[in-house]
């Protein structure tokens, strides 16, 4: 990463508190050896070198900043979905779209126990197996299945992002913003945030077009922040055909340098419309308070994000994240 791309970062800032989690190193250690050197060490058995790079990826500290005030127990599911998360990520972003569309109706036939993991043919299929009972200990179906239909939506724009991958050709701005809202996945840990808070919210509160664009923004800033954050990355591993700022640059004809400055505008604009709808949110009754504490917690997913992301080899260096290779050949 280079000093310009380095000071822009430096200037998202976030008016919101910051709070971690007590239990995050006693998580991470289940996430290290009871995850990836245990039950999901067919993955990657004979690759230890990927094993560590997915766990100086951190991924329990990560849910801990999100998720600050949850038990032990309750964080678990959430750590469990981060690794997921990573797995994921890296297993279909250089996939072709029919693996993907086939890896996205069984995930979300398994975490909607419709068929059991054995049957899925999936890698994943045992964690998502596994999540699905932890979450059902601490939410409703009905809040399950939020999750469940965000998750969708995470999945409709890792198959947008691949379709442009494919053809080799850029969104529009607008466009790779709406795609990367969605395959950014935040919309599920937020839909999550039923664990922490004990108080699942009514499905007409859930649905306020105020409460849907406050997460929207939240999402549509954090990708603003991971886009200057992971360009070296993608620029790596050919995945410029979504990233907003190479998306910026090719669109506008600028240097990468000032579609980094862009991407902060287009941010600092969100983040001024975030505050504002915070501040003046319309009356929720009986409701209000748990959607104001809500609120205070999506806003935290922003500061704890920055927080914890920037000291990760991961988004910060270019040998911390797994070789397409490595991911190739053990799945």
């Amino acid at each position: 990463m280079n000093t310009a791309m380095r000071t822009t970062l430096a200037r998202f800032r976030y008016p919101f508190p910051m709070l971690k989690n007590p239990f995050a190193e006693q998580l991470q250690d289940i996430t290290d050896n009871q995850w990836i050197d245990g039950e999901y060490l067919y993955l990657y058995k004979n690759d230890p070198d990927t094993r560590y790079k997915y766990k100086k990826t951190k991924t329990a500290h990560i849910a801990s900043q999100w998720f600050p005030t949850a038990s032990l127990e309750r964080l678990k599911p959430v750590c469990r979905f981060m690794l997921w998360t990573l797995y994921n990520d890296d297993m279909y972003e250089e996939a072709p779209l029919s693996e993907v569309k086939l890896v996205h109706e069984k995930s979300i036939a398994v975490l909607g126990g419709e068929i059991a993991a054995e049957e899925a043919g999936i890698p994943l299929a045992l964690l998502l197996a596994s999540l699905r009972s932890e979450l059902l200990q601490f939410i409703p179906v009905e809040s399950l299945q939020r999750f469940i239909t965000a998750l969708n939506k995470y999945f409709n724009g890792l198959e947008q992002e691949l379709t442009y991958k494919e053809k080799r050709t850029f969104p529009t701005i607008e466009e790779c913003i709406a795609i990367r809202e969605n395959s950014l996945c935040l919309f599920p840990f937020l839909e999550l945030m039923d664990i922490e808070t004990k108080l699942p919210l009514p499905a007409n509160i859930c649905n306020h077009p105020a409460i849907q664009r406050l997460k929207a923004l939240a999402s549509r800033m954090m990708v603003c922040y991971n886009e200057v954050q992971s360009v070296g990355k993608d620029e790596a591993t050919g995945s410029i055909y979504y990233n907003l700022v190479k998306v910026i640059q090719h669109n506008r004809n600028i240097s990468l340098e000032e579609a980094c400055l862009e991407d902060l505008r287009i941010h600092d604009e969100e983040l001024e419309e975030f505050i504002q709808l915070q501040m003046s949110l319309p009356d929720f009754g009986e409701w209000h308070d748990a959607v104001v504490n809500r609120i205070h917690y999506i806003s935290m997913t922003l500061s704890g994000w920055k927080n914890i992301s920037a000291k990760m080899d991961r988004y910060n260096t270019m040998d911390g994240f797994p070789s397409v290779q490595a991911i190739k050949a053990n799945n």
